[in-house]
């Protein structure tokens, strides 16, 4: 079932539905879905797949040439790209899909692919496929290394991380406040997902699947630094250190001992590859209360193993079970939290697409202050504002956390046209009343997230 790319598809089948051929790429990160979504969209029409290696030209030749003619042919007898997307497309009447999965490994390595491709399907009737997983490489170094042959694209798409719903929908097994761990721990990738099984508890699956060294997502961190970046033991120094909470520029500098110049070049590859992000505070940059230039690890599981394995690498050669015990189970509740705030503001944002909130709002943000923080703040054209705040690690959510809230919307600068009080558990009776009183308050448990 592929759960939360609709959209998607039916762009992909709009590109085939138009006359002629089409060079279209499709990108995003490792375990995002793609291939489920090339599968889905191959259903039914005739279609061809290969994956590019990282070789030379003339032995990529040669690798898709002795697929295209059996195993059992070690000659191939292609000479080029032409040759072989020639005879891909031979004797096809309708409209044929070509699907060539991590194609950089074609463009790394020389200029003749992209350059074949363009001039090949002049007068072909086929729809191009080219997938990447390597999100830096497409959007800072793929224009570039194309050259005039990017003129022949017809267009890039790019595919998200798939929301909170999706996830739910993928775990029929679990209950939602299971669904917000795993949701916390593999962020909205339903190649990480598949990992987990839904007969055994959450906990389970972090045993045997995330802290054994036997299990699918022990090493995980590890390959996804080693396939894209040189120079691992600085990009490890630099995400222990975020993980560990050294957030600011300064602090990274002060802890590693690295150059400033150094650590923000560092930091800006992580960014590119949606490892790391960058977080100002909405709209108040130069407000006195305000913390500035903060990082934050944004990739889910890489977050997870930075936090609680990298640091403690040598007490899992012991029972994964005591591990739990020692190094997660304390601090477990707390790093979750910090992704049910994605979960609320999932829900906001759906809301605002349905038009059911107060007003419909074009920007929104987080405030982060040096005392407090707002989860989040969304605004429309003419400055009305709403405010969000979660709970999820208190039973109950009281009416002090409200007046908190509204501290800081005042340090903030910011009004609360509308406020939105999110929580895992139930609200104490004082806020109950305060909402039957005041219209612009509103109260959102778990049934309806």
């Amino acid at each position: 079932m592929l759960l939360g790319r609709m959209g998607e598809l039916n762009q992909l089948n709009r590109y085939y539905a138009r006359e002629g051929s089409q060079i279209i790429v499709v990108y995003g990160q490792k375990h995002i879905g793609k291939t489920a979504l090339l599968k889905q969209f191959c259903d039914g029409k005739p279609a061809d797949y290969y994956m590019a290696r990282s070789c030379s030209e003339r032995e990529q030749v040669f690798q898709w040439g002795r697929e295209l003619n059996g195993w059992e042919n070690r000659e191939a007898g292609f000479d080029t790209y032409t040759d072989i997307l020639t005879a891909l497309v031979n004797g096809v009447k309708e409209k044929k899909v070509l699907i060539i999965d991590e194609f950089q490994n074609l463009l790394k390595t020389g200029s003749a692919f992209m350059a074949e491709l363009v001039s090949f399907v002049q007068g072909q009737n086929v729809l191009v496929i080219l997938a990447s997983s390597s999100v830096g490489w497409v959007e800072n170094s793929m224009l570039k290394k194309m050259g005039e042959a990017t003129y022949g694209l017809s267009g890039l798409l790019k595919l998200r991380e798939l929301k909170f719903k999706d996830c739910v929908d993928f775990f029929p097994a679990y209950t939602k406040e299971q669904c917000i761990e795993v949701y916390a721990l593999l962020g909205g990738l339903p190649g990480l997902w598949s990992s987990f099984d839904q007969q055994l508890s959450v906990k389970e699956n972090i045993l045997q699947k995330m802290l054994s060294r036997t299990g699918p997502l022990f090493y995980e961190a590890e390959r996804l630094l080693t396939e894209e970046l040189r120079e691992t033991a600085v990009y490890n120094t630099l995400l222990a250190s975020i993980a560990g909470g050294k957030y600011k520029l300064n602090d990274l500098y002060r802890h590693t001992g690295f150059s400033r110049a150094k650590i923000s070049v560092y930091l800006k590859n992580l960014m590119e590859l949606e490892i790391v992000e960058k977080i100002f505070s909405y709209g108040t940059e130069d407000n006195a209360n305000v913390q500035k230039g903060i990082y934050r690890i944004c990739s889910r599981y890489m977050h997870f193993y930075y936090k609680f394995i990298y640091p403690h690498m040598s007490a899992l050669e012991g029972e994964p079970a005591a591990f739990y015990a020692s190094y997660m189970e304390p601090d477990l509740k707390s790093h979750v939290a910090e992704y049910f705030k994605v979960v609320c503001r999932e829900h906001m944002e759906e809301l605002n697409e349905r038009r059911e909130l107060p007003f419909v709002y074009d920007r929104a943000g987080e405030w982060v202050g040096k005392e407090g923080s707002i989860d989040m703040v969304a605004q429309d054209e003419e400055a009305h504002t709403l405010l969000v705040l979660c709970n999820y690690e208190k039973p109950i959510m009281t009416y002090e956390a409200y007046e908190a809230l509204q501290a800081c919307a005042q340090k903030a600068g910011l009004r609360g046209d509308h406020i939105f009080l999110c929580s895992i558990g139930r609200f104490d009776e004082k806020l109950y009343l305060e909402a039957k009183v005041k219209k612009n308050l509103y109260l959102i448990s778990m049934a309806d997230l």
